[in-house]
Formats: C-alpha cells, structure tokens, sequence
C-alpha cells in the first residue's frame, strides 16, 4: 500500500519557507485531490532543474525502488498551486495582492516573512497569464528564492507554444504535500488555506498559455 499511495521526498531548497524548512521530510500523497492553494510535489518535465544526478548507490537505488526515496533518474520540485486549468492569475492588485480570477488573496499565513515578521511581497514581477487546458501555475512561498512558473512563463518547451515552460503538466504532479514526517520536532500537516475557498470558479481554459500584456518584456 506504502509503494502506491504515498511518497516520502526531502525538500532540497529554500523556496518554500518557511511552510517546509530545507531537508524536511515530506509524504506526497499519489492517490489524494489536490486543488488551488494545495503543495504539491512534481517531476520537472520542463526542465526547470537541468539534467537529474542520478545515484550510483545501490542501497539508495533500493530505497528509490519502494518509494523511501525519489526516483534520482528524475527531478522533483514542491511548490503551491496557484492556479489551476482555466484560471487567470494577476500580479498585483493596487494593494499589491496576487489575484486569482479577479479574487484577491490573503496569502499571510503562507508567505515567507523576514525577521521582523514582515511577509515577502507576493511577487515583484509584474504578470497576468491564463493557465492552458491540463496545466497548473505553481509558486514557491519564499517568493524571493523561488524559482517557479513567474521565471519560466517567458520560456518555451521544445514543440511547444510560447510560454508552455512556465506551466506544469497536471500529468506530472505526483501529488498533495499532506505532512512533515521528519525531523521530529518538525512534524505537522497541511490543510488548504481559507483564501482559496472564495476563487471564482475558472472559465474554460485555452488550449495555450495566455499572456496578457506586460508580463514577456
């Protein structure tokens, strides 16, 4: 049941602080929805991390095999769900929130917020984009050190339409982050925060990405 239903990943990098802290330990569930507002762990098909560095350990490689550890002959990233097939998201509104489908959000209890506890701003890029049929458009919550759909909706994946590297195929996610396992003064889980419940629903996605003015400079 462990091997088909869920999956342990570590965080590699910083992007999602300070919701997951870098080596955490997370469970992805493979079996489990996801929506907008949800972390979900997902296979670079874009190309986003470079070529993967597969281990030659064979202990590792049989720990990759039950789903102890990811597969190293491919790259993951766990990044949030901002919007989904359909969606318009818009950065920002005139009091500098991200707006999903005209909806503004109140990311607080998510962002990454320095020592002063001021919360980063929700972007310093400028967009608007429209997510393609079957894709996602994915943010990290440290919004300064993530390197997610806002640097990739510029970029092209090869056969592709313009601006396809920035939006993840919904094919590739593995799953929903559904809790911290490790270390253990770390462990919690995660629910989908409240903003996201007031999302207009979206309206019928385009076949590609849609850009709106501004946002490919």
């Amino acid at each position: 049941i462990r091997v088909f239903i869920f999956q342990v990943f570590r965080v590699p990098s910083g992007s999602m602080e300070q919701t997951l802290e870098t080596r955490d330990r997370i469970v992805s569930i493979r079996m489990a929805d996801w929506q907008r507002g949800d972390i979900v762990v997902f296979e670079d098909t874009n190309g986003w991390l470079g070529e993967p560095q597969i281990t030659q350990n064979p202990v590792l490689r049989g720990l990759e095999k039950v789903k102890l550890l990811p597969d190293s002959e491919k790259n993951y990233l766990v990044k949030r769900v901002i919007g989904t097939a359909g969606d318009k998201v818009k950065c920002c509104d005139v009091e500098g929130r991200l707006t999903v489908n005209g909806q503004p959000l109140d990311e607080e209890s998510y962002l990454y917020q320095t020592e002063s506890g001021v919360p980063v701003a929700p972007s310093e890029a400028r967009f608007e984009v429209t997510v393609p049929q079957g894709h996602i458009f994915v943010m990290g919550d440290h919004r300064d050190r993530s390197g997610d759909s806002r640097l990739h909706m510029c970029s092209t994946v090869e056969g592709q339409p313009f601006g396809s590297a920035g939006f993840i195929p919904e094919s590739a996610v593995v799953g929903p982050v559904k809790a911290i396992v490790l270390p253990l003064n770390r462990i919690q889980g995660f629910e989908r925060p409240a903003t996201f419940v007031a999302v207009p629903a979206a309206q019928e996605a385009p076949q590609d990405p849609v850009l709106g003015p501004g946002t490919c400079r």
